[in-house]
């Protein structure tokens, strides 16, 4: 059945049920857990294994000790700001750790009163929904092509697009040599070495991968964990090597945003076009719109 049969059936359903009972019918095709059951995903149920299994290796936070760098910017931000990665923790499991006081969505403005106000939370990760619609909705086929994920981190990319998609080679590049551990651990238990590699290096070493990559994926890969003029210096390197007419570019978030902040005329203009997201897609009951929204896609020109 495709997608115009269906909308008919749906109709005919529709026209079919009282109409007092239309309004809690529809209710319960947005809220139901019943329906994410039908709709359930044996890729997702494998990606969920995984991340179950990392949050074992990993401070609640995901973020290591060695991360110096990245500790630093992130006191350094004008709003209180912590690191809950996505691919970890959906938002089912971040409600329910906030009930069981393990974390918090708030902060205290003076210190033993009732006034809070929300804390500013930052992945760099994506999500599983993230993954799937980055896969399904955003990217075109991937059959043949070889994608890259700049500071592949947990290697959430890597297996997503192992499982959402036909892309001929994954290849992470990692500059922790405890996260590309964390990665091979995954890649070796799950048998996922046919497509994925993660190298251990700096994007900025790896000119030949940019030029051969047909997709390149790029989520708060710099602001954290580089000096504003070494970011300056890898974004230039990236523009100069990943040239291919036609490749395709994501980042979180867009490049305009990335580039103003560094204050410095790096311009996209005549490297990359921007391409349009269609956003209106369900992806599961635990999947959120405004980060769906930060997902951005370039084509080579």
């Amino acid at each position: 059945m495709n997608l115009d049969e269906a909308k008919a059936e749906l109709k005919q359903l529709l026209s079919r049920t009282e109409p007092t009972q239309i309004p809690k019918l529809l209710h319960w095709i947005r809220n139901s857990d019943q329906l994410d059951e039908l709709l359930s995903d044996n890729r997702k149920v494998i990606l969920q294994n995984i991340s179950e299994e990392l949050r074992q290796h990993l401070p609640a936070e995901a973020m290591l000790p060695s991360e110096t760098a990245a500790h630093a910017k992130m006191q350094q931000r004008s709003r209180p700001t912590v690191h809950v990665d996505s691919f970890l923790f959906d938002e089912d499991e971040v409600d329910a750790r906030c009930e069981e006081g393990t974390m918090s969505r708030s902060f205290c403005l003076s210190c033993g009163s009732y006034r809070t106000a929300p804390l500013d939370f930052i992945s760099h990760s994506f999500s599983i929904s993230e993954l799937q619609f980055l896969f399904q909705n955003v990217l075109p086929d991937l059959s043949g092509r070889l994608l890259v994920d700049v500071g592949s981190r947990l290697g959430a990319v890597l297996y997503g697009g192992y499982l959402f998609s036909s892309a001929s080679r994954l290849v992470g590049v990692e500059i922790s040599e405890e996260f590309v551990k964390l990665q091979n651990d995954v890649v070796l238990k799950y048998n996922l070495s046919d497509r994925i590699q993660v190298l251990h290096s700096d994007i900025r070493l790896q000119n030949l991968l940019l030029q051969n990559a047909d997709v390149l994926v790029m989520n708060n890969v710099f602001e954290f964990f580089m000096e504003p003029e070494q970011q300056v210096g890898a974004w230039r390197f990236i523009m100069e090597n990943f040239r291919k007419k036609g490749s395709l570019l994501v980042t979180v978030p867009g490049l305009q945003e990335s580039l103003n902040a560094l204050q410095v005329a790096l311009q996209p203009d005549g490297w990359v076009e921007e391409l349009p997201v269609d956003c209106d897609v369900y992806v599961g009951r635990d999947s959120d719109p405004d980060a769906l929204r930060q997902i951005h896609l370039y084509r080579v020109v």
